[in-house]
Parts: structure tokens; C-alpha cells; sequence
């Protein structure tokens, strides 16, 4: 009987033994790893620690979610800094700007000035004496008919009235200069919107004249006389120019309409109008492509552009874009694109570097078409409404 129950006692004893090792290894993988801990640290952790354990708890209050808005933030406060960045151009009123900018007909003086006032000074003005006048003017790009005419006028003031001075030769020729540029055109820029819609100015040209620029330049003087305005970048040919009538808007606060590169050139222009109306700005500018006036090809794609445009209402004003270096032939340039886009006005570039100033005269004479604006130099508020007496002023010079 005692062997009996000391065999009971012993198994009693074996299965608690076995219960106590198998029990804290059932628990040991119930438990989750605890970081980089070994194994010692989590069999010595105690029971009641088992709850605090819970594996799906932790990740919720990690750091990781936080931090992601925090790397959102810069650039939410970066953007309006950016803008900042563009500084928009004010440029001064146009009023008396050609007076200013007098110095930069300088060569034209040589021809104009003190060339043409020596010779009429004269105590006695012979045949040799108007000849020169006359080659003098001829040179100076008036123009052969033009030059006539003037030269008659004087010859016969000066008969008449029998002056000798410097001081009279120089008023009388004055006067003489000044009625031959026609101060009675109308030589105002239609800039005023009407009829619910922007007013549109189409600027053409040939290649060369330094148009897009000038298109930029535009856009300068009606904002500095008060005008908002909007460019269209017809001139889909070259990224180059698109990239720099945008540029000129910037300066300005002027936005651009542009189209991809070697688009149509009359979709962007009408898209330009569409878009100055929605935003009712004040004047759309378009500038189109360079372009040959003996291109056939191409003269019919600036039609195409006008009547396209021509669908949001007639375009306000047609400015052809002449360079005064290029003298006589400017004439046939503009004679072409007359016919084509019916001009409206010519804008005379780079005569600060050309002894040519007559081919104002020249044009006007020629074509009846006003010139509305004068290009004196590189800057860009060196564009300046044309002024028939201040242009003369400015040719003769100070009186000596």
C-alpha cells in the first residue's frame, strides 16, 4: 500500500513538473518580441505585464503619421513668396516723352540741323545752293516728291520775304517740315474698349524690324497712359518670340495667350480676344509673325488672322512696324501690307541709328497712313508718341 501511494505522489509530482515547464513556453510565444530585447527579458517579465503588451496599440501613437504633414508645410508657405518675386513695371506717363528722348536723333541733326540751316544761312542762295538742299533732303530719306515740294516752298519764302538770319531761316523751315509730316492726321492709338469687348490692336511687320520687341514696347506705352492690357502671341513659328512677349507682359502685369509652337497662328489670336473679353481688360495686342511683303503664302495667312479675329468684332487698330534704316523700301513694305490688313498706323523703329529721320515724311506723304509712334533707342520706354512739331524740333536741333 505504501508503494501505491508513493507512486502516486511521484506522478502528482512529474505532471506539476511538466505543467510548470510547458505553461511560461506556451506563454513566452504568446508574448510580442519586444524590440531588439533577447529572449531573457521577455520569459522574466511577469504575468501581469500581459495586457500591457498589446502589439496593435503602439503603431497608432508612432511619430511617423505626424511627420508627414509637417514635410507639407514648406511649400504651403514657400507660394506666395514666390510671387512676390515678379516686380511689375510702372512706367512713366508718355506725355513729352519724345521730348525727352530728343538727344537720340543726334545724327539725324547732322542732316536736318546744321546741315540744312548752314546752307540756307547764306548770304546768297544760288542754284548750287538748292541743289544741295535738295540732295540734302533727298539723302535724308524725305523722298524725291516730297523734297520738291519743300524746296519750292522755301525758295519762294525766302524770296519774298527776303531773310538772311539763321533765327528766320530756321522758323521758316520749321514750318516748312512740320506741314510736310501732316499735323492734321489723326495720329491717336484706339485703345478704348466698346461694345462690351476689348479694343484690338494687330501689330505686323517684316522680319527683322525688331516687331515682337516692339509689340512689348506697345504694350509699355498704353499702360503707363493708363490702359490694362493683354498680349496674344500669334507668332507660333518661333518658341522664341511667344517666350518673349510673355516676358514683356510680365513686366507690366499684362498676361499672355499663347499657342504651342507652330500652331495656327489665327486659333491663338482668336483665343487672345475670347480671353480679353472674359477678362474685360482694356486693349488685346497681338503679335503676329514676321513675315516678306512677296510672300504670297504668308501675306494670305496674316488676311486669314484679321478675319478670323474679325468674328469678335473689327480690329481697332492695324500697326505696321518699320524699320527706318531700311529708308525707300519701307514704302513698298507698307504699301503691301496696306492691301492686305488695311494699316492704320506706322510705328518708325531704331531712328536713333540712322541719319534717315525724313522717312516719316516719306511714309505719309506717300501712303496718307500716320505715323502714331517712333522708336528712339534699346530702352524700354524709348517708344514715344509721334509728335509732328517736337519730331522737327528735335531734327533742327537748338537754334544757334
Amino acid at each position: 500500500m505504501e508503494y501505491v501511494v508513493a507512486a502516486v505522489i511521484l506522478l502528482v509530482v512529474l505532471v506539476a513538473g511538466v505543467v510548470g515547464l510547458v505553461v511560461p513556453r506556451m506563454r513566452r510565444r504568446q508574448l510580442p518580441p519586444m524590440g531588439s530585447g533577447g529572449g531573457t527579458t521577455t520569459l522574466e517579465r511577469p504575468p501581469a505585464a500581459e495586457p500591457e503588451a498589446e502589439p496593435e496599440a503602439e503603431p497608432e501613437a508612432a511619430a511617423p503619421p505626424l511627420i508627414v504633414p509637417d514635410r507639407d508645410l514648406p511649400p504651403l508657405v514657400e507660394t506666395p513668396v514666390d510671387k512676390t518675386e515678379v516686380q511689375v513695371d510702372r512706367p512713366e506717363p508718355t506725355a513729352g516723352r519724345l521730348v525727352r528722348l530728343r538727344a537720340r536723333l543726334s545724327r539725324s541733326q547732322s542732316v536736318f540741323g546744321r546741315g540744312l540751316l548752314s546752307v540756307l544761312s547764306r548770304d546768297h542762295l544760288d542754284e548750287d545752293a538748292w541743289e544741295e538742299i535738295e540732295d540734302s533732303l533727298i539723302g535724308a530719306d524725305v523722298g524725291v516728291e516730297a523734297t520738291q515740294v519743300i524746296v519750292e516752298r522755301l525758295r519762294e519764302r525766302v524770296r519774298v520775304l527776303g531773310t538772311r538770319t539763321v533765327s528766320e531761316v530756321r522758323e521758316q523751315l520749321t514750318e516748312e517740315l512740320v506741314s510736310a509730316l501732316e499735323p492734321g492726321l489723326d495720329r491717336t492709338l484706339k485703345t478704348t474698349p466698346h461694345d462690351g469687348r476689348p479694343a484690338v490692336m494687330l501689330v505686323v511687320g517684316v522680319n527683322g524690324a525688331g516687331k515682337t520687341t516692339t509689340c512689348g514696347k506697345i504694350g509699355r506705352v498704353l499702360v503707363a497712359d493708363g490702359r490694362s492690357v493683354l498680349f496674344g502671341a500669334a507668332d507660333t513659328f518661333r518658341a522664341a518670340a511667344a517666350d518673349q512677349i510673355a516676358t514683356w507682359g510680365e513686366r507690366v502685369g499684362a498676361e499672355t495667350v499663347r499657342g504651342p509652337e507652330g500652331g495656327d497662328p489665327a486659333s491663338v489670336a482668336f483665343d487672345a480676344v475670347k480671353r480679353g473679353i472674359e477678362t474685360q481688360v482694356d486693349t488685346v495686342v497681338i503679335d503676329t509673325a514676321g513675315r516678306l511683303q512677296n510672300k504670297v503664302g504668308l501675306m494670305d495667312e496674316l488676311g486669314k488672322v484679321k478675319r478670323v479675329v474679325e468674328k469678335h468684332g473689327p480690329v481697332d487698330e492695324t500697326l505696321l512696324i518699320l524699320d527706318a534704316t531700311t529708308g525707300q523700301n519701307g514704302l513698298e513694305q507698307a504699301r503691301v501690307f496696306t492691301e492686305v490688313v488695311d494699316v492704320t498706323g506706322v510705328v518708325l523703329t531704331k531712328l536713333d541709328g540712322t541719319a534717315k529721320g525724313g522717312i516719316v515724311i516719306a511714309v505719309q506723304r506717300k501712303l496718307g497712313i500716320p505715323v502714331k509712334l517712333v522708336g528712339l533707342g534699346e530702352g524700354p520706354d524709348d517708344l514715344a508718341p509721334f509728335e509732328p512739331a517736337a519730331f522737327v524740333e528735335a531734327l533742327l536741333g537748338s537754334p544757334a
